[in-house]
C-alpha cells in the first residue's frame, strides 16, 4: 500500500527522465518544506499533468512522469538524504524505477495489458484522474459504513463508490480492519484517503486485490505493529528473468504497509472498479479488533515470522546456488563417465569379437571349424555307432541263435 496518483506497471530499467531537473524546482517546493506541502504539491500537479486529463498533448505525459520521479525522491527519506548530500549522482538507478501510468498506451495497448492480465501477468492499471481530482475537491457522495458491518455493491470500471468509517478512542486503541471480497473474482482496488487541508480527500494508501482461494480480496490492517502488504510485481518479474530465483524472491514483495494506526474520527475508503470491461461485485466491510484479539496476536507472530523465513532465504540462496553449481559439476561428471564406461566396454567386445577363425583369411586355415571350448567328430565313428547289427555286435548273434533254434523247434 503506498500513496500514489495513477499507478501503473513496473517497467525494468532507470525510468528517471534524460534531462533531469531538481527534484524541488519540478515540484515548486524549498528544500525546508514539510512532508505534506511535499505530498500537497505532487497531488496537484500529477493531476494537471495527468494523461487522462491530457490526451492531446504528449508532453504532459513526460511532465507527469517527470513529477512522479521527482516525488519518488522527495517522498523516500534515504533518497532524499542523498540526494540532498550528493545530487543525482548519489542515487542507484537500478533501485530508481518508476511506475509508468497505463493510461496514456490508448484503447489498443489497453485491451493488451487486459490479455496480459488475464495470462496471470500482474499489470497495475491507473486509477482514474477524474476520481482522484473529484476527491481532492470534496465532491464525492461518501456513504456511511458503521463498524461490524458490511455493505455490498457493483462498481463501474474506473469509478469508485466512498465510504466513510466513524471510529471512536477506544476502537481506536484496539484496532481497526477494513476489507473488501469478491464471490465473483472481481479486480479491484481498496483506497484509504487522507483529510486534504481543504475538506478534499488526498489518496494515502491503495491495496490492488488478489485472489485467494475462489474469491479476491483486498484488507487494511491498522493494528498499532507493522504489517505488510504482497507485491506479486517483484515476484513476476523474478520468474521472467531467473524461473529458479522466483521461490526465493516470493518473500521480497513483502513491502511495509505507511499506515499502522487510525485516530478516533472517521476515516474515508473506496473500492475502485479495476476490471477491464465490466463491472466488479464487492463486499466491504469494517471491523473493530477489539473481538479478534487472539486472532490479532496471529497476524502479529505470522509477521514476524514471515521477517525471519526471508531473511533466512536470503542466507539459503547463496547455499543453494553453491550446491546447484556442484549438483551441476558432479552431473556433468556422471554423464561423461558413464559415456566413458560404454565405450571401453564397447571396445573389449570387438577385441573379443576378433578371436575366431572366421575372420582368418581364406586359404590359410585347415578347413576344419573349430569353436573355443569344444572338439570334432569323425564321420566313419558316427556312421558305426548308428549301425551295430552289421559288425557282429551282440544284436546280431542274437538273432542268429534264434533262428537255429526255431528250425530245431518246427523243423
Amino acid at each position: 500500500m503506498r500513496e500514489g496518483m495513477g499507478t501503473g506497471s513496473k517497467m525494468e530499467g532507470p525510468s528517471a527522465p534524460v534531462n533531469r531537473r531538481d527534484p524541488y524546482e519540478v515540484l515548486c517546493v524549498s528544500r525546508d518544506s514539510t512532508d505534506q506541502e511535499i505530498k500537497t504539491a505532487y497531488r496537484k500537479l500529477a493531476l494537471k499533468y495527468h494523461p487522462d486529463k491530457n490526451a492531446a498533448n504528449p508532453e504532459a505525459s513526460e511532465l507527469f512522469k517527470e513529477v512522479a520521479y521527482s516525488y519518488s525522491i522527495l517522498s523516500d527519506p534515504e533518497k532524499k538524504r542523498q540526494y540532498d548530500s550528493s545530487g543525482f549522482e548519489a542515487l542507484d538507478a537500478d533501485g530508481m524505477d518508476m511506475e509508468i501510468d497505463l493510461s496514456n498506451l490508448g484503447t489498443v495497448n489497453t485491451m493488451f495489458a487486459a490479455l496480459f492480465s488475464k495470462l496471470g501477468v500482474p499489470i497495475k492499471t491507473t486509477i482514474s484522474a477524474n476520481v482522484l481530482e473529484e476527491a481532492l475537491n470534496g465532491t464525492v457522495t461518501v456513504r456511511p459504513l458503521p463498524i461490524g458491518t458490511a455493505v455490498s455493491g457493483k462498481v463501474d470500471k474506473q469509478c469508485a463508490h466512498f465510504f466513510g468509517v466513524t471510529i471512536n478512542e477506544q476502537q481506536a486503541e484496539a484496532g481497526i480492519v477494513v476489507r473488501v471480497t469478491s464471490s465473483a473474482q472481481s479486480k479491484f482496488k481498496l483506497l484509504y484517503f487522507e483529510q486534504d487541508a481543504n475538506a478534499g480527500y488526498g489518496l494515502a494508501l491503495q491495496e490492488d486485490s488478489e485472489k485467494t482461494g475462489k474469491v479476491t480480496s483486498a484488507g487494511m490492517y491498522f493494528l498499532h505493529f507493522q504489517v505488510y502488504r504482497m507485491d506479486s510485481t517483484v515476484n513476476a518479474l523474478a520468474m521472467a528473468k531467473d524461473p529458479e530465483a522466483a521461490f526465493f524472491k516470493r518473500l521480497e514483495g513483502l513491502q511495509p504497509c505507511e499506515v499502522s494506526e487510525l485516530k478516533a474520527g472517521t476515516h474515508i475508503f473506496a473500492v475502485y472498479g479495476d476490471n477491464f470491461f465490466k463491472t466488479a461485485s464487492y463486499t466491504i466491510e469494517a471491523l473493530c479488533t477489539k473481538s479478534f484479539e487472539d486472532t490479532t496476536e496471529k497476524l502479529k507472530d505470522i509477521e514476524a515470522q514471515i521477517l525471519r523465513k526471508r531473511n533466512e532465504l536470503r542466507q539459503f540462496e547463496t547455499e543453494y546456488r553453491k550446491a546447484l553449481a556442484r549438483f551441476q559439476e558432479v552431473t556433468n561428471r556422471y554423464n561423461q563417465e558413464k559415456l566413458s564406461v560404454d565405450e571401453l566396454l564397447k571396445q573389449r567386445d570387438n577385441i573379443h569379437s576378433s578371436f575366431s577363425v572366421a575372420r582368418v583369411a581364406n586359404g590359410s586355415g585347415s578347413g576344419i571349424n573349430l569353436s573355443n571350448g569344444s572338439s570334432s567328430k569323425i564321420t566313419g565313428e558316427d556312421s558305426k555307432a548308428e549301425s551295430p547289427g552289421e559288425d557282429g555286435s551282440s544284436d546280431g548273434k542274437d538273432k542268429s541263435a534264434k533262428r537255429k533254434w526255431f528250425n530245431k523247434k518246427f523243423g
